[in-house]
């Protein structure tokens, strides 16, 4: 692959040609400048399609013309051609015409637009011509995206603008089934309200928005609230628009299912009901099942989707998953429970589909047995994380999609197991009555790895195994908007270093431990992530010199600023993983100079760190918590929304599930946190074991988190907008690194 088409065989383009021009019907020519036959109704509206490239493209939009095309039983495809400043994009729905526009972007202006960064800049006022036609179809139905947990790690209180935005990436690269757990609150709060509880009542039971994706998940209930009935409305509102800004283009908006997750008290409020309780999750009280082969089940059920349909309109995809992550089925049959629930589904939303999440042991065989396979879509989170996986026999046929969790908790760590995901892909979906039926891009957090979301979605549009280092040349140049030799050489560095991971144990690459709680003996921030480095950290600081030589032309774009920030930060962030053991062995020694030596080297990269990741606005704390406190109604609702902001990164939770291993589980390296939270605590810390060896005596017990606690509950505000010369910051790094001693 490289930056244009690749046109292999001449016959075999004209005969999809051939196949394009006669599925489109009469009068479906064109969304712009064609005339419509009063015989035939278009086959569907380029409008929102059209809206979403101005959106992106601004004036040049209009040089595209936008073509409807029947979908055939072969499933979706688009075709681009045409001459200089006239591109035609063919294609079966609003959301493949963009993913045709997207590969012409790429393949043949040469530009990117990444989840994030761009080089939309480099782009000429005369959009190049397509040599030949460019093709390509789907090679799977189901093209799915987005976590349980994304709302949470991503930002619970992005506005329509942000989400648009996002849906417009995810259609720009052949996405075309989206989760959308925005305010899905609201059909448990007006559904309950006809089963025996107050709205205050549920209020107070409903987690605050950054925790809401684990209530739906029955981990846990009521942190962070009460929350308002003006926030419960205005994110029901936002979902609703969500929703149907997904249909619009074609894509299928997919809702939370119900299982039968209740608040307490819920079978004496109802005769006849059965309720088994969850017992914990990390230190949280988990919500009760209500038994859904009990009575009562059907009638909630049915109230909770009508609700829903009402406020969000129809689906035909839901996504639940019982008994998640430990929950125990009590004396319920969990084959019949699992048949009650997709028989409730199916009365509901007749012929929808189960979306279920493949995670650690879920779903069991027993599980499986009990529900109609074909309206079931496993979205596999561990196809690249084991080796040896057989999921056509472990879920007996059972439709599924290739799925990866490239990161926990949305850390800013670079990296992904890419070598896994195009040779496994394929040869799954190639395998004698494969039932693999999609991708499923689930990182628990997005915006962060332009790269990896950029790859894994091409997954679903390629014919075959993609050859990953010609595919890392070609995304270096369009990357920044042209060839550029170092530029080449840098993401050469990285397919081999970070995004060269092998499978086998782990998905993400380890975490920083700057972020992590201070102790001379940690390997790593978050207690289920890599306790060592995943590769060969040398190969990001030789991308690190080499994105600091690309030419100045490049420079310019959004894509290398970010790029450029962000592998700075890796490679400072991977001399962490050198540094401490040394001041562990300096302390160990008794070695003062040594171990103050080694302090200050790593107090300065923490310093430096900060002022680096403050000069991207993609790395700044400030605009998070903004938003939170801008849906408050009142100065008390703000406050209570920003430490649900603030805790999710940080403690996650008060003490209990906090020390039982959710602290710190999505650090990241921001602004803000970098310079109040992680550097000051290390620091402390470090003054401490300078005092012990000083004196002769042991450290003094620090209760970590009630000073997390408290940074968790300030209100102090940060920047929104970045400083410093990102350029200089980056050449800072890399020299600190180049004379940085052995520890």
């Amino acid at each position: 692959m490289g930056s244009r088409p690749i046109l292999r065989c001449r016959h075999v383009l004209v005969l999809v040609v051939l196949v394009v021009a006669t599925a489109v019907t009469p009068g479906a020519l064109s969304d712009r400048g064609g005339t419509a036959s009063s015989a035939a109704a278009p086959v569907f509206d380029p409008a929102p399609a059209r809206a979403s490239l101005e959106r992106l493209l601004s004036s040049r939009a209009r040089q595209f013309t936008l073509i409807p095309v029947e979908r055939p039983e072969s499933g979706d495809y688009f075709a681009v051609s045409g001459g200089a400043g006239r591109i035609q994009v063919r294609g079966t729905s609003p959301a493949t015409l963009l993913a045709g526009a997207g590969r012409y972007l790429e393949r043949v202006a040469g530009v990117d637009i990444g989840w994030p960064g761009d080089s939309l800049g480099r782009l000429p006022a005369v959009l190049p011509a397509v040599p030949g036609t460019l093709t390509r179809s789907a090679n799977v139905p189901h093209r799915y995206a987005l976590n349980d947990t994304d709302e949470g790690y991503s930002g619970a209180y992005r506005d329509f603008e942000t989400y648009r935005r996002d849906i417009d990436l995810m259609a720009l690269h052949g996405v075309n089934e989206v989760f959308v757990p925005t305010g899905a609150e609201y059909p448990y709060y007006r559904a309950l309200q006809e089963f025996g509880y107050g709205a205050e009542e549920l209020r107070s039971w409903i987690p605050a928005p950054g925790h809401q994706a684990w209530w739906l998940l029955q981990n846990m209930s009521g942190f962070a609230g009460p929350v308002s009935e003006q926030l419960i409305e205005a994110r029901a509102a936002l979902g609703a628009r969500i929703a149907r800004q997904l249909r619009s283009l074609g894509m299928a908006p997919v809702l939370p299912g119900y299982f039968g997750t209740v608040p307490p008290g819920f079978a004496e409020r109802n005769p006849g009901a059965v309720t088994v309780p969850q017992g914990k999750w990390v230190g949280f009280d988990r919500p009760d099942w209500l038994d859904p082969t009990g009575p009562v089940f059907d009638r909630l059920a049915a109230a909770y989707y009508r609700v829903q349909r009402e406020r969000f309109g129809d689906g035909d995809m839901f996504k639940m998953d019982l008994l998640h992550e430990g929950g125990t089925a009590g004396g319920v049959d969990v084959a019949a429970a699992a048949g009650a629930v997709q028989r409730a589904l199916d009365t509901a939303r007749p012929g929808a589909t189960w979306v279920m999440l493949g995670w650690q042991k879920n779903p069991t065989a027993a599980f499986l047995s009990g529900v109609d396979r074909d309206r079931v879509l496993i979205v596999d989170g561990l196809s690249d994380r084991y080796d040896g996986l057989d999921r056509e026999t472990e879920w007996g046929g059972t439709p599924y999609a290739f799925g990866s969790i490239a990161n926990f908790g949305g850390h800013t760590s670079l990296g992904a197991n890419t070598g896994a995901w195009g040779g496994r892909f394929h040869s799954w979906r190639s395998a004698p009555g494969s039932a693999l039926r999609g991708i499923a891009y689930l990182p628990e957090a997005t915006g962060g790895n332009p790269a990896g979301f950029d790859l894994f979605t091409e997954l679903a549009w390629e014919p075959g195994p993609v050859d990953q280092r010609a595919w890392f040349a070609d995304y270096a140049a369009r990357r920044y908007g042209g060839a550029d030799p170092h530029a080449a050489a840098a993401w050469e560095e990285l397919r081999r270093g970070p995004y060269g991971m092998a499978p086998g144990t782990w998905s993400e690459p380890q975490d920083s431990l700057f972020t992590a709680r201070p102790s001379l003996t940690a390997t790593g921030s978050a207690r289920w992530s890599p306790a060592f480095s995943r590769y060969d950290a040398t190969t990001v600081e030789r991308a690190l010199a080499e994105l600091l030589r690309v030419a100045p032309a490049l420079r310019t774009t959004d894509a290398y600023r970010h790029d450029l920030v962000d592998v700075a930060r890796q490679a400072l962030t991977n001399r962490g993983r050198v540094l401490l053991p040394g001041i562990r062995a300096a302390y160990d020694a008794k070695d003062l100079e040594r171990f103050r030596t080694l302090v200050r080297e790593w107090n300065s990269h923490t310093e430096l760190l900060g002022r680096l990741v403050g000069s991207d606005r993609r790395f700044l704390l400030g605009p998070w918590l903004e938003s939170a406190r801008s849906w408050g109604a009142d100065p008390a609702e703000r406050d209570r929304l920003e430490y649900d902001a603030r805790s999710i990164l940080t403690t996650w939770g008060g003490r209990g599930p906090s020390e039982a291993g959710l602290r710190d589980y999505a650090n990241r390296e921001w602004d803000g946190l970098v310079r109040d939270l992680y550097a000051p605590r290390w620091a402390a810390y470090f003054a401490s074991l300078d005092t012990a060896l000083a004196t002769g005596r042991a450290p003094v017990a620090v209760d970590w988190f009630a000073k997390d606690d408290a940074w968790a509950r300030d209100h102090r505000s940060y920047p929104t907008a970045p400083t410093g010369d990102f350029l200089a910051l980056a050449e800072e790094v890399r020299t600190v690194l180049a004379k940085a001693p052995e520890a």
